[in-house]
């Protein structure tokens, strides 16, 4: 029963934790994205379509990945090079993203699929406990863990993840010490959108294996939440994301369990969660502007 709940744990924070790692990149590079849900519908579509059509999971999650990316440069190109509003440009790339998936997955709903494969290390894998938790899980879970520890490596021990905190925090000044400002939010744009793509491709092949209308059912907010819950720190989002991925969960057997709590209200736990956290974390403004890209949302265009 443990070894079944924490799998399941495992599973659903997954995605989460992929989508707001690529967030986090993006928001340390001083752009806010809210197009994070659209991007993950479209990943999630993708890499279903991906599936069915070769029969090859993995070329799924490439095809969910490359929608990802497709829309991160839409949304590059509106806010990097025509300067829009980038509040207004990602809750428009949410709706688009939304709108489009729903199109281009209307012939796949019903449609059975083959579930990504998953590690079987021999005497590990059977392991009490932590054998399928640690040694028994899909390509997709142990990609996650690496990304974290690679993005933490990249904003904290190389020049290039300096150059993109100096960016977040003021683009002009990295601009005059000449620092290509637009390549670097560019590349972290799509990065971004990279891991939201792969978020949505989690979800349509190992968390759910099949294709629904609005399967992301808000995993982008609470994504976008994650990162300020965790501060801009990767490892604070690994937990943060477990934290949310159990809530989830623990909604669905509270379910099962049948406590006489309205369904409705059980489902709602997730989001009334993500909420209290921001309340709780807006009372102490000091830690929320220690680690804040002061430039976060504020469009730059060189020498203007």
């Amino acid at each position: 029963m443990l070894e079944s709940i924490l799998l399941t744990i495992a599973t659903a924070a997954t995605p989460l934790l992929l989508a707001a790692l690529g967030e986090l990149v993006v928001e340390r590079s001083g752009v806010l994205n809210l197009g994070v849900e659209g991007m993950m519908i479209m990943g999630a579509v993708g890499g279903f379509a991906g599936m069915i059509l070769t029969g090859n999971p993995f070329i799924g999650v490439l095809v969910g990945v490359a929608l990802g990316v497709a829309l991160s440069l839409l949304f590059g190109f509106l806010v990097l090079t025509l300067a829009t509003n980038q509040y207004a440009t990602g809750l428009a790339l949410t709706i688009f993203g939304l709108g489009l998936s729903g199109l281009l997955g209307e012939s796949f709903i019903g449609r059975s699929s083959v579930r990504m494969p998953v590690l079987n290390i021999p005497g590990l894998s059977d392991l009490p406990v932590i054998g399928r938790l640690l040694f028994g899980q899909d390509i997709i879970f142990y990609l996650s863990i690496l990304i974290v520890i690679g993005v933490t490596w990249f904003l904290f021990s190389t020049r290039q993840g300096l150059k993109l905190r100096a960016i977040g925090d003021n683009p002009q000044s990295a601009h005059a010490l000449g620092i290509k400002v637009l390549r670097y939010r560019y590349l972290a744009v799509m990065f971004g959108g990279a891991c939201a793509g792969l978020a949505g491709a989690h979800l349509s092949l190992v968390y759910t294996p099949q294709w629904t209308e609005n399967m992301t059912a808000g995993r982008g907010w609470i994504a976008l939440a994650l990162v300020v819950f965790a501060s801009w720190r990767p490892f604070r989002v690994l937990a943060g994301a477990y934290f949310f991925g159990a809530v989830s969960i623990g909604q669905l057997h509270a379910q099962a369990l049948g406590l006489g709590i309205p369904s409705q209200l059980l489902s709602a736990l997730p989001y009334l969660a993500t909420i209290l956290v921001l309340v709780i974390i807006s009372q102490n403004r000091r830690l929320t502007l220690i680690n804040t890209p002061a430039s976060l949302g504020k469009s730059f265009v060189p020498d203007r």
